[in-house]
């Protein structure tokens, strides 16, 4: 274990021992084997990239956030070392310029910078170094050597808390860095309402108030080029106290009214080591909804540090009154929790349903909340590439959760699926043809436009057949034909003789010529090349394995994908950590794995999902890197299932792939008390057999009634 990794357990033990014995709880710690810092390394390594780094450029693998949060908060409350960075903060880096409230790590957000500081010159800024920084969920702590300032953070859902202990007590200031954030700023305000009062708003795509309030009397706010993006202002503190400043701040997306609201129901007169507590004890009671015995330390680690990165987002963005700013920009107000829209593309496959079966209520709302963006804008929203909120809200709903509008939700994806110039891009062309055609370009490149018409053909085939299952479920025969019918357009862009999926002129023609190892970003492929989306039919691997010539040429085929090499000389900046042609460091082949389990060849898949787990995870000098943009945390959720044995092959379904645990033992401890236990047995890490509760399992898949009524999956392996 690394230096820094020590230092994180010594010390979420500690503050677990404070949050979970100091009233005198008894239950077991579990954030002690959290490492916030793991995603936050840079992945160098030619060898697990597929190819050498070209000068200047940082993979984009990782892009997490130290900073504290709670489960989809509002708030994360993170350091920024650079701005315009995946999530502000980069763990190579020597300078902290701020402490931002929003994070994502998707270029974007990290909204109202503050940084304390102490007799500044010029420029904002202070080196730092990890000897002196340590995080845990809910909590960051770092100090600040140009200003030294010892700082300390910690959240509510709304809000956040900040502690700065200034060594030099004598003219002491906070910087509000409004004019910057990761989206480009296009106005600020900050505004002195009392003696230790402050309220103001960035507006960015979307307007983000504040309203913070200090245990410290202000001397004077001083505001500098406030039209300009270049401009700050500076809170100078009275000199009468030497004790530890406070900054206890309320955010909101609606006004600086909610945002004083928020902080005064949340935080109040509570202190930080109060919310602190809170925080740890909020973690700790959603992480111990899983419990593994075995494993090694670093598995552990890998396994809780992923299933906290796989529950910050998505993220809440109404107010503790109930009111919101929807998809028109209008203040609205509902009796649920309304969140952002889901990370679609990257999380259908595996996060969503992680969080359904987590956190039902948050994944309930989030449906709610995205029927409110069809209901204000006519559709069902999507994200990036496919329609796969079909995926996410059929699978929830054929999960049992299900307390939500049915019918309307059911409509408007209904809409998406068939309404032109709507959900769907070029979605006329795809009914009419059975597939998605590109233009016909000479000597296509990385970067060249087209429609990546492939990848959304075999999307939309999938997202049809998620909606055929809501239609059977409703008793809708209609459209039940019409879109199972449809599901099998994946066939279209099969082409026989390549035995890959490729690319189609307008007429009909393949695309030539064609390289099936070159990869793209929007021509016939989304951020992939023929190999990596050519394994993708999750709803129809039968009739995917009848195209091939049957199961040994598929099971040739499929050998290839993970032996052929990568070609050094192909660089694709989110195409990245290569095992043979298969890509682990972006999300669109990363069902293939599994694959072999359809032709009754387990094994092969298991030393493919073990090797990933044990050499993709957590890696690099310090052990904090991963090996592709963790989106969201759509890469920690499939480390999560896989190392539990129960991954969600086709996330639609209310079923799950049995694969190896990477633990002797695994309980997930449900809502009333329903509890699944998963044992390995054996010390091979080839499945033998699935034994679910005490008989014989039919085929590699068990049903979600394991998790409504409890039960016992004994995997026995050779």
């Amino acid at each position: 274990m690394n230096s820094q990794a020590k230092k994180t357990l010594i010390f979420t033990m500690i503050l677990s021992f404070i949050a979970l014995f100091g009233r005198g709880q008894t239950k077991q710690n579990y954030i002690q084997y959290v490492n916030p810092f793991i995603g936050t390394a840079p992945l160098t390594d030619p060898k697990i990239l597929g190819y050498e780094l070209p000068t200047g450029w940082r993979s984009w693998a990782g892009l997490t956030f130290p900073g504290a949060s709670l489960p989809n908060a509002m708030v994360q409350l993170s350091p920024i070392t650079e701005y315009g960075s995946g999530a502000g903060y980069e763990y190579e880096d020597t300078v902290i310029y701020g402490f931002t409230h929003t994070n994502k790590g998707h270029w974007n957000l990290c909204n109202i910078p503050i940084l304390p500081i102490s007799n500044p010159d010029d420029s904002f800024g202070s080196k730092f170094t990890h000897k002196r920084e340590q995080a845990a969920p809910g909590f960051y702590q770092v100090f600040l050597d140009d200003y030294q300032v010892d700082v300390k953070l910690t959240t509510t859902l709304r809000c956040g808390y900040h502690s700065y202990d200034y060594k030099n007590t004598m003219n002491r200031q906070i910087l509000f860095d409004l004019a910057k954030a990761n989206n480009r700023v296009s106005a600020w305000q900050i505004d002195q309402i009392d003696s230790r009062t402050l309220q103001g708003y960035q507006q960015t795509g979307e307007r983000i108030y504040f309203y913070a309030v200090l245990n410290t009397n202000i001397k004077k706010l001083e505001k500098n080029q406030t039209e300009k993006s270049k401009g700050f202002a500076l809170v100078h503190l009275t000199n009468e106290s030497k004790a530890p400043v406070e900054l206890k701040i309320g955010l909101s997306f609606v006004s600086m009214e909610n945002a004083k609201q928020n902080l005064l129901q949340e935080i109040g007169n509570k202190s930080f080591v109060e919310i602190q507590e809170e925080a740890s004890r909020q973690w700790n009671e959603i992480l111990s909804s899983i419990e593994v015995t075995g494993g090694t330390k670093k598995q552990k680690e890998m396994f809780y540090s992923s299933l906290y990165r796989s529950l910050l987002w998505p993220a809440l963005r109404s107010d503790v009154n109930g009111e919101f700013t929807d998809a028109k920009g209008n203040v609205d107000k509902a009796d649920f929790n309304y969140y952002t829209e889901p990370s679609l593309w990257d999380t259908y496959r595996n996060k969503d349903v992680l969080l359904g079966l987590l956190a039902p209520q948050v994944a309930l709302d989030v449906i709610k909340s995205m029927k409110d963006v069809g209901d204000k804008t006519g559709f069902i929203p999507t994200f990036f590439h496919g329609d796969h909120g079909a995926s996410s809200i059929v699978g929830a709903y054929l999960r049992g959760i299900n307390d939500f509008d049915v019918q309307g939700t059911y409509k408007l994806l209904l809409r998406n699926a068939n309404a032109s110039n709507g959900a769907r891009p070029y979605v006329d062309e795809y009914i009419q043809k059975g597939y998605i055609s590109d233009p016909d370009i000479a000597n296509p490149h990385v970067e060249t436009k087209g429609k990546a018409g492939v990848s959304k053909t075999l999307e939309y085939a999938y997202d049809d057949y998620s909606l055929a299952q809501m239609a059977k479920k409703l008793g809708d025969e209609v459209n039940y034909k019409r879109l199972i019918a449809r599901s099998k357009n994946y066939r279209n862009v099969f082409d026989p003789t390549t035995k890959l999926m490729r690319g189609r002129l307008d007429n009909g023609d393949w695309i030539t010529p064609f390289n099936p190892q070159y990869p793209y970003y929007e021509y016939m492929y989304r951020e992939a090349n023929a190999w990596q989306v050519s394994f993708f039919a999750p709803h129809d691997m039968e009739g995917l394995i009848e195209l091939y010539g049957g199961k040994k040429a598929f099971e040739s085929k499929l050998d290839s994908l993970f032996t052929i090499p990568w070609n050094p000389t192909y660089i694709a900046r989110n195409v990245e950590t290569m095992i043979g042609q298969y890509c682990h460091g972006n999300q669109p082949d990363h069902e293939a794995p599994f694959a072999y389990y359809f032709i009754e060849k387990p094994e092969k898949s298991q030393r493919i999902i073990d090797y990933i787990l044990n050499n993709l995870y957590g890696i690099g000098d310090e052990g904090l890197a991963l090996c592709g943009m963790d989106d969201a945390g759509e890469m920690s959720s499939w480390y999560v299932l896989s190392a539990l044995g129960l991954y969600t092959y086709s996330a639609t379904d209310p079923t799950y792939l049995v694969t190896v645990p990477l633990f002797d033992k695994v309980k997930w401890h449900r809502m009333g008390g329903k509890e699944l236990t998963i044992i390995k047995a054996g010390e091979g890490r080839a499945l033998k057999n699935i034994i679910v509760n005490d008989k014989p399992n039919k085929g590699y898949f068990v049903s979600h009634d394991l998790f409504l009524k409890g039960g016992e999956i004994r995997v026995e392996t050779k």
